[in-house]
């Protein structure tokens, strides 16, 4: 149990949107995330034990307790992510004991606002902070990512946590996956704000459709690799090279190749757009990344499509896309303040009727990262 002379640490954890670059992270690329005003709330505690650590979710009501002796991965339960963190930051530093976590979730479940990234960065934050271990932030955003890793089974890239841990209130984050460059963007959006529509599509990115992406265009880099040199990642190869192996690469490979060469160009281009204060430009953009993701890459589902191409319809809306790693979650729209409320309620409304199944719209603004809370 809690002691009641133990100081406590209060974390605020956020989700995180991303305005464009989708599975272009792990292939070494361009992302444009924010961190959102939606987060985890964590207060942790010294136990006065040399290893008990125990954490219980106040959202889901269910707790779970294990030793820091101990850290082995449990079948299919949120607990890795934790266990994950914990096996993290032990390897790091041997400051680590005894704690009681308790946390709490704004995030909805299953939309794709990275939940299992805030958890693992408000944990690793929190834990950091509670016993003074002095890890850098970018120390914690690696071993928040081996969690996704090793304890989830998520071959993730870099992006979730990053901008969990690393975002600034009314910016977007440039990001380059690779080297972790980073430029705060400004989010110049003009009469324009940006609306998330939750399709209550529930989606599991451990299954086998996200590693399977993964492991494909590393297949295609490997046919890349054939031919010419310098090529590390599909991040290294050009939209010429991709073409000169139409017909003789297999087609989903080099769908999949083509996607993120186009994608990576995209962030680039609506980085640009940001700076410039073009939504006109930058909402062509989000339309085109759905089209790929939808055609190319092949992660969207009849769902997410319907409500993308439902919002382009509407007066008001400048883009649509899925956002995430796909197959449910929620789409993300650029729409005119003054639209907001009706293109919320007409897709409400369009999606019933279509799907029987409720939407859930609402809008986001970029928020700050990882924090501590008075």
């Amino acid at each position: 149990m809690e002691t009641d002379n133990a100081a406590a640490v209060h974390v605020a954890a956020p989700g995180r949107i991303n305005l464009i670059g989708e599975h272009t992270d792990y292939n070494d690329g361009f992302v444009l995330p924010a961190a959102t005003g939606l987060h985890m709330q964590f207060r942790l505690q010294a136990n006065g034990s040399p290893g008990q650590c125990r954490c219980f979710s106040e959202t889901l009501q269910e707790g779970v307790s294990v030793d820091l002796g101990d850290l082995q991965a449990r079948k299919g339960s949120w607990a890795n992510y934790a266990i994950g963190v914990l096996h993290g930051l032990s390897g790091r530093t041997g400051g680590l004991k005894g704690f009681d976590a308790r946390f709490s979730s704004t995030l909805p479940a299953g939309a794709g606002l990275s939940s299992s990234a805030a958890l693992e960065c408000g944990l690793a934050f929190g834990l950091n902070a509670l016993f003074g271990l002095g890890l850098e932030p970018a120390e914690l955003i690696a071993l928040c990512q081996e969690a996704e890793h090793e304890f989830a089974g998520t071959r993730c890239g870099i992006m979730d946590q990053f901008a969990a841990t690393m975002g600034k209130k009314n910016h977007f984050i440039l990001l380059d996956c690779r080297s972790l460059e980073h430029r705060y963007i400004p989010s110049r959006l003009g009469a324009y704000r940006l609306l998330l529509v939750n399709s209550r599509v529930t989606h599991s990115l451990a299954g086998s459709a996200y590693n399977q992406r993964r492991r494909e265009c590393e297949e295609g880099v490997r046919w890349l690799q054939g031919r010419f040199s310098g090529i590390r990642s599909l991040r290294d190869a050009g939209m010429e090279q991709v073409e000169s192996f139409k017909g003789e690469m297999p087609e989903r490979l080099w769908n999949r190749c083509r996607y993120v060469v186009e994608e990576n160009l995209r962030v680039l281009e609506a980085a640009d757009a940001l700076l410039a204060s073009d939504p006109e430009k930058l909402g062509g953009l989000l339309s085109a990344s759905h089209e790929g993701l939808r055609h190319l890459y092949e992660v969207s589902c009849p769902e997410l499509d319907f409500l993308a191409d439902t919002a382009l319809s509407l007066p008001g809306v400048l883009g649509a896309r899925m956002m995430g790693g796909g197959f449910g979650g929620c789409t993300l729209n650029l729409v005119h303040e003054d639209a907001l409320e009706a293109v919320g309620e007409e897709l409400k409304k369009a999606y019933k009727k279509g799907f029987g199944r409720d939407a859930d719209p609402f809008e986001v603004t970029p928020g700050d990262g990882v924090r501590l809370l008075p």
